[in-house]
């Protein structure tokens, strides 16, 4: 259902910072043109934060009219209140996206059974499949494996997007969750690794850029040809890393201006615009990776 290279779609601004719909349009039909498997719309690298209730469902409804069937679409609505991630499944559901991204409430802290109750109840209002979302370098709280399990038995939570890093996790996830249970990888330098391990693909934030390069790369894993995979994989190492030298998405938004894939790189506060020290270190990523 959900596997290969899926992106982790920004969302555009103009320099008013509002929604830019004419270059939101502009990235979905790259990213079928270059055999993207998914998007995520609003997710936590489309700054859903900074989104309004109502900025956030017209994006994802927009973006699901702009592919127009050709790509699908995964929402993205996690937020650290229950009621508001229940709130955007509900607005959700029928509008066209094939599942829904749900970060771990972020600064509350829950406990693994609070982690529990919160999917949970998201889960039991939604008519698409749920994808959990464990970030603990973002979110301060870790979604224990012993939790996953748990939540895996709830008919419509379906998959894993895991950014710990820790490719150990993916045997542990695997035995605990059964095979049919999806895992993603959400971590770019691991996730060639991730796959190799059983993995079913990855959410990226380099896809926002190297997208053609990065469809490849997992096509060629799905075919076991990991050597080839391995050698883009390489060639993308620079991004992988540096396009987090600050916060994301604050430097993969400056490289898909300068790529013009965007009309402009524009952040929503508290989050600026990539710094002049670090300008350089992702230009040189772009042409190292040869995408620039």
């Amino acid at each position: 259902m959900f596997s290969g290279s899926i992106v982790a779609l920004i969302t555009p601004f103009n320099s008013s910072g509002e929604v830019d719909y004419v270059s939101l349009k502009k990235l979905v039909d790259f990213h079928v043109e270059a055999g993207s498997d998914g998007l995520v719309a609003v997710g936590t690298t489309g700054e859903s934060a900074t989104l309004t209730v109502e900025e956030h469902v017209k994006v994802v409804h927009k973006i699901v009219e702009f592919a127009a069937g050709r790509i699908p679409i995964i929402a993205g609505t996690g937020a650290n209140a229950t009621h508001e991630s229940v709130t955007f499944s509900r607005l959700l559901n029928n509008s066209g996206i094939v599942g829904c991204l749900s970060v771990t409430p972020y600064y509350n802290k829950p406990t693994q059974e609070g982690l529990y109750q919160h999917y949970k109840a998201i889960a039991e209002v939604s008519d698409v499949p749920q994808i959990l979302y464990n970030v603990p370098g973002r979110t301060a709280v870790d979604l224990l494996p012993e939790t996953v399990a748990r939540l895996s038995k709830i008919e419509n939570i379906v998959a894993l997007k895991d950014a710990t890093g820790d490719l150990e996790r993916v045997k542990i996830h695997r035995e605990l969750c059964g095979e049919d249970f999806i895992l993603l990888s959400g971590d770019d330098s691991t996730g060639l690794d991730f796959v190799q391990l059983g993995g079913h693909g990855v959410i990226s934030v380099t896809n926002n850029i190297a997208a053609a390069d990065m469809a490849k790369m997992f096509k060629l894993a799905a075919d076991g040809q990991w050597d080839e995979a391995k050698i883009i994989n390489e060639r993308l190492m620079p991004l992988h890393k540096n396009l987090f030298i600050e916060s994301s998405p604050i430097a993969v938004k400056w490289a898909a201006k300068k790529l013009g894939l965007i009309e402009d790189g524009t952040l929503r506060l508290p989050l600026t615009e990539l710094s002049e020290s670090a300008q350089p270190i992702v230009s040189q990523a772009l042409t190292d990776s040869g995408v620039y």
